[in-house]
């Protein structure tokens, strides 16, 4: 495949949004949130703004989800403000669980004040009149972090808006929105079928807005600087900055704000040292549910619109590196063996798929011959879009990328024979 073409010249790099410096260890406290200007954007809008002034804003800085889906926000928050519904919530998700990401963990536990603002700022958007920030019951920092901080919110008379922490079950589907829900409602954290979206029927059959912590950090920045200061950092589609996570492949792993149209080599050799083990880079898992980036095409800007025509994405940001001498088959079925250990059971297809990649991957393994490539293919087209949420398709971005980006390899552990579908 060729190079997509580089999306535009970074218009401009702005120190971080987001993961400012602190002096200490600790979660950044009330006070040293207002000297940077934290709440200021809030109490502007409490003042002599309205919730359409907002969603606004918000609209022209371009801001898109930051969970992975990358949907945007400002038309998340329409279908909940015009919902004709009195009673409407807003969610703060933070129930990051995904294998290699901790970009929401190190968020909440460092700046909970950005978080908590977003949230009241969407909830005064979208009509709100109660708040959740939910997390997982294993984040101990981040939840003694945002528990601080909505003791300091309180004591400063700032809580605008009731907001409740919930904690939900350490399970990969707990973080998806309406598994999110559930939860909350006490239910098991599972799915729900959409439509209906929970900006229509959400919480309690009530309209709920549930954004990404990270969105909603961004969601303060904007209101602070305004939607246009926000969008003229990045690219044409893709604006603004994004957390990485970077592992313990590079010689300094951690989470690093950079803005969009970054490229994966300044991502590894500028942020993370380059690999710790000496090796080259192979390739680059942008997150565990989207699609390899072969090592070709490393120097092109990480944005939505150039991955896209690579078969990947963004995603969270949870960065996974492939070196020359990994086993790719074996990375493969690990990847294919946690989604079909985390799926959540209630979709037949999602379960069928699940286990029939397990299945065929280590007949691969096996050397048991061709014909992996052509049965992948058609058992992900026959399950798409048949889950009520989108690991279905979550759990086949990756398997059936990995067959393309390393056909050598699964060509020769499968034995002798052209493989089907190649």
């Amino acid at each position: 495949m060729e190079p997509a073409t580089p999306a535009p010249t970074i218009a401009a790099v702005a120190p971080r949004l987001l993961l400012t410096p602190l002096p200490h260890d600790g979660p950044e406290t009330f006070a040293e949130y207002r000297a940077r200007g934290g709440y200021d954007g809030l109490m502007r809008l409490l003042q002599d703004g309205t919730p359409e002034q907002l969603r606004r804003e918000v609209a022209i800085a371009g801001l898109r989800g930051r969970g992975g889906a990358a949907f945007p926000t400002a038309r998340k928050w329409e279908l909940a403000a015009n919902s004709g519904h009195d009673t409407r919530y807003v969610v703060a998700n933070g129930g990051e669980h995904e294998p290699g990401s901790r970009k929401d963990r190190v968020l909440v536990e460092r700046h909970p004040h950005a978080v908590l603002e977003g949230l009241m700022l969407a909830g005064i958007a979208t009509g709100a009149t109660k708040a959740w920030l939910y997390l997982i019951e294993d984040m101990h920092g981040p939840r003694a972090a945002a528990e601080q901080a909505l003791r300091e919110l309180d004591e400063q008379g700032l809580m605008h808006l009731p907001i409740a922490l919930h904690l939900g079950p350490p399970t990969y589907v707990a973080g998806e929105e309406t598994a999110a829900l559930n939860a909350i409602e006490g239910k098991p954290a599972k799915p729900r079928k959409k439509p209906p979206f929970p900006g229509e029927l959400g919480l309690f059959e009530k309209p709920t807005t549930v954004n990404n912590v990270e969105t909603l950090a961004h969601t303060a920045w904007i209101a602070r600087h305004g939607g246009a200061a926000f969008a003229a950092i990045g690219t044409t589609e893709s604006k603004g900055t994004l957390l990485f996570t970077l592992g313990a492949e590079v010689r300094r792993p951690g989470v690093y704000e950079l803005p969009f149209g970054t490229t994966f080599r300044q991502l590894i050799d500028d942020c993370g040292g380059g690999l710790a083990n000496g090796r080259a880079v192979r390739a680059v898992l942008p997150a565990m549910s989207c699609g390899f980036v072969a090592a070709a095409h490393l120097d092109v800007p990480i944005a939505y619109e150039t991955l896209r025509p690579l078969g990947s994405s963004p995603g969270c940001g949870g960065v996974r590196i492939v070196d020359d001498a990994t086993d790719t088959v074996a990375l493969t079925l690990e990847i294919a063996e946690f989604f079909m250990r985390e799926q959540c059971g209630q979709c037949p297809p999602c379960r069928m798929e699940t286990n029939q990649f397990v299945h065929i991957l280590k007949a691969v393994q096996q050397g048991k011959g061709p014909g992996y490539q052509d049965k992948l293919q058609k058992l992900a087209e026959f399950s798409r879009k048949k889950g009520f949420c989108s690991l279905i398709e979550m759990a086949a971005a990756p398997v059936l990328s990995a067959v393309q980006c390393f056909a050598e390899d699964f060509a020769r552990a499968a034995g002798p024979g052209t493989p089907a579908g190649s």
